[in-house]
């Protein structure tokens, strides 16, 4: 059977999890790339007859990783898929302060994971796959704070927007291209993540926007991390995915 591939990081937990457990099916095969493997998520893909690979790779190395993509995906026959799509999902959250309280180490782990390591595997997955006549997908796991400033989390809104502005330029390269892919840094609205427990619990002294977040929680505006992935596919699966580079699932 030749099936769709589908490429996920930070694919252990949250949203990212929730996506690759909606996305196990006969049909697919995943290729989940996280810190830590999860065996649930392995159990599952048995019980549907899923492909599913598993690599524990810090993405604080991305070029690493982005090596053994391209390893992996040379290995494989031209014809293997159907299509192939990559979801750059995994993100850090770095110490809650002003810059000049931060860690010079937080800040880099925050910016390598959250931008270098995607731009890394996205030439990867692209340079493996750019001669093959199949549907080809990239999906960047963007956030609004990528397009609106906050105070105490200078790295984080850094690397969304960067995610962002890397998403416009590369689709401009798609589009020169006969088969090009179709590219979209893309905001998945407020989730209940750890991410967001983490903002809540923060110093106000710190974070001067502490009460927003407390707010979004009492008043039930988060979307459960199964919510949110069903959004974010079914963006993914839209007809008209790509036309806009940076998009938002409330659009």
């Amino acid at each position: 059977m030749v099936q769709h591939l589908y490429i996920i990081t930070g694919a252990s937990r949250g949203m990212g999890l929730a996506m690759a457990q909606q996305l196990l099916s006969a049909e697919h095969m995943l290729l989940c790339i996280s810190r830590h493997r999860n065996e649930a998520l392995a159990t599952r893909a048995d019980a549907l007859k899923c492909p599913l690979e598993q690599w524990s790779l810090d993405l604080e190395d991305g070029a690493a990783a982005a090596s053994r993509l391209a390893q992996w995906m040379g290995s494989r026959a031209a014809t293997s898929f159907a299509s192939a799509t990559l979801i750059n999902n995994a993100g850090v959250l770095p110490q809650i302060a002003p810059l000049s309280d931060s860690d010079p180490h937080d800040l880099a782990r925050a910016l390598r994971v959250g931008l270098e390591a995607p731009l890394l595997l996205t030439a990867a997955f692209l340079r493996a796959t750019d001669r093959l006549a199949i549907p080809r997908k990239v999906l960047n796991i963007s956030s609004g704070l990528g397009r609106r400033a906050m105070a105490s989390q200078a790295a984080y809104c850094a690397a969304k927007a960067g995610l962002d502005h890397f998403t416009r330029c590369l689709a401009l390269d798609e589009a020169l291209k006969p088969h090009g892919a179709a590219v979209c840094s893309l905001a998945p609205g407020v989730i209940d993540t750890g991410m967001q427990s983490q903002l809540r619990d923060t110093d106000a002294a710190a974070f001067p926007d502490k009460s927003n977040f407390v707010n979004l929680k009492l008043t039930g505006q988060l979307a459960s991390p199964t919510e949110a992935a069903s959004r974010v596919l079914s963006y993914l699966a839209r007809a008209d995915f790509g036309d806009n580079p940076v998009g938002d699932v409330r659009e």
